[in-house]
């Protein structure tokens, strides 16, 4: 699924009507699209009841077009004008025809009983109000319109599901502040490609589950195909997997060296290597501080180790000569989950990073902290590597404040990406990878039950596991961060509270994770 400004989407639309493809065909294919997507969806309710609130744009014919569909389908519709159209609109006469009732509601408060009415009868509100390109606050009368039906729904003994056409109406699709009058929908359906700010907060707080439907772009359209940034798919992860065929073997999967732990945080190096091997790697080798080794070796024991030097319970810059011939095997090396920020780990840290020789590297956690003590840092680490920050991280990284970084969290990830050039990873609601060569991958996934202490240690294992059987870097990086979603979702179904979950229940379900 393409990720797109509203003014990218303007331009597709328009190269498509250059290119022959009419507004009007446009939007019957999105009416359609929506009408099938509701039907499957909800079409088992036992009184298939449906209310659509209609605006005067595009997204009130999207709306119309699909109840002239679903009426084929035995729903019962009627749609509430909450801005006039032309009296010769033909989509109001297929759907008056085909027996809709289309009541005329723009003149408030005086159609408060019919609205009030209509309300109470649907078990479905179709949201088909305001389209993408609306910019905030919304204009009288339209704004105490729009309270009044939330009011309205709120105080329903039986709240209806509502859906809405292409963004919530009262969404800023680019930069995703939402009107106070704004409907939260349990399903948007969203039209072509997703809109920059429906997974930008506010906004998608309001936008429910997200499923897209196409509008019948002409194949190949430049406009369209140019679009760099992409919401991360189940099919495109499926893809990217590496086949395990019946006469593999560990050495076929590739190893993954995890150097992470110190006296304080023995369980990050943990739970990164036990979520390494879970996603597929055929060795883990561990390399962490010999102070920590006898505690954690038995919580472990399906990884190799290497006992690191240490110095007060962190690793010992004496510890390169240790970790140089360690480091000609892996097919790709983590560091950085709790190492701690001892001055001897980051002297460790800037030896390893000169060695002539590294495989594909992924940066985490402390290892970020450490090496970005140094002035010149973004250059001593190998290019293409894999960086993992959170906000709080990619602040000290970058001097930005953690508010400014969330405000424009696509945007910082790309500038920085390729500033830097290396794969990076903003953690956090709606995750960002960024290819230093100008993709973009957002994973579309929020939920409580990944904000747990270890969660990104889980994640950077995940990541290095992929990159130990051979995906690339960009790829592991984007398919790890929609299986660790994914892995959180399952846990947080199985513990039914999402604050039980912890860091190694979501390990622990990676293996659960299903792509058929």
């Amino acid at each position: 699924m393409k990720y797109v400004s509203v003014e990218e989407m303007i331009s597709i639309e328009k190269a498509a009507v250059a290119a022959g493809h009419s507004y009007d065909a446009m939007m019957e294919a999105a009416g359609r699209g929506l009408a099938e997507v509701i039907q499957e969806e909800f079409g088992h309710l036992p009184q298939k009841r449906l209310t659509a609130l209609v605006g005067s744009g595009n997204n009130g014919g999207d709306a119309l077009v699909a109840l002239d569909y679903l009426l084929s389908r035995g729903w019962q519709v009627s749609a509430l004008l909450f801005r006039k159209r032309s009296p010769q609109d033909l989509l109001m006469k297929r759907v008056r025809d085909n027996g809709g009732t289309i009541l005329d509601c723009s003149e408030y408060p005086q159609s408060r009983d019919s609205i009030q009415h209509e309300l109470s009868e649907a078990n479905l509100i179709l949201d088909g109000v305001l389209g993408t390109g609306i910019k905030l606050p919304i204009r009288e009368p339209l704004d105490d319109l729009l309270g009044f039906v939330k009011e309205e729904i709120n105080g329903l003994r039986k709240k209806p599901l509502i859906v809405a056409v292409d963004c919530p109406s009262g969404i800023d699709c680019d930069s995703g502040q939402a009107a106070q009058m704004c409907l939260k929908a349990d399903l948007t359906v969203t039209m072509a490609a997703v809109k920059q700010g429906l997974l930008r907060f506010p906004a998608y707080d309001y936008v429910g589950d997200l499923q897209l439907v196409e509008i019948g772009l002409p194949d190949g359209l430049p406009e369209m195909e140019n679009i760099r940034r992409e919401v991360i798919e189940t099919e495109w992860v499926k893809q990217i997997l590496p086949e395990r065929s019946l006469n593999a073997h560990k050495g076929t999967f590739g190893t993954a060296l995890i150097i992470a732990g110190s006296v304080n945080y023995p369980g990050a190096a943990i739970l990164a290597g036990e979520s390494a091997y879970r996603i597929g790697a055929g060795l883990v080798t561990m390399a962490v501080p010999e102070t920590i080794y006898s505690g954690v070796i038995g919580n472990f024991p399906e990884a190799t180790w290497i006992q690191l030097d240490d110095l007060d319970g962190a690793i010992s810059s004496s510890a390169i000569e240790q970790i140089k011939e360690a480091l000609e095997r892996p097919t790709a090396c983590l560091i950085g989950p709790g190492l701690g920020t001892n001055y001897c780990s980051r002297d460790f840290l800037k030896k390893v990073l000169r060695l002539k020789t590294l495989p594909p590297l992924v940066l985490d956690a402390d290892g970020l902290r450490l090496v970005a003590n140094k002035k010149d840092w973004p250059g001593v680490i190998p290019a293409g590597s894999v960086l993992t920050p959170h906000p709080g991280e990619m602040s000290y990284l970058t001097g930005i404040p953690v508010d400014e970084i969330q405000r424009d969290r696509v945007g910082i990830a790309e500038k920085y990406a390729q500033d830097w050039d290396q794969i990076l990873v903003l953690k956090g609601a709606n995750t960002v990878i960024a290819h230093p060569g100008g993709q973009t991958k957002i994973l579309e996934a929020a939920h409580p039950a990944l904000a747990t202490a270890g969660s990104g240690d889980v994640l950077a294992g995940i990541i290095t596991g992929l990159i130990a059987q051979g995906i690339s870097p960009f790829e592991a990086a984007a398919g790890g961060a929609w299986i660790h979603a994914r892995a959180g979702f399952i846990a947080a179904g199985e513990k039914a509270y999402s604050a039980s979950v912890l860091a190694g229940d979501i390990s622990d379900s990676i293996g659960q994770v299903v792509f058929d």
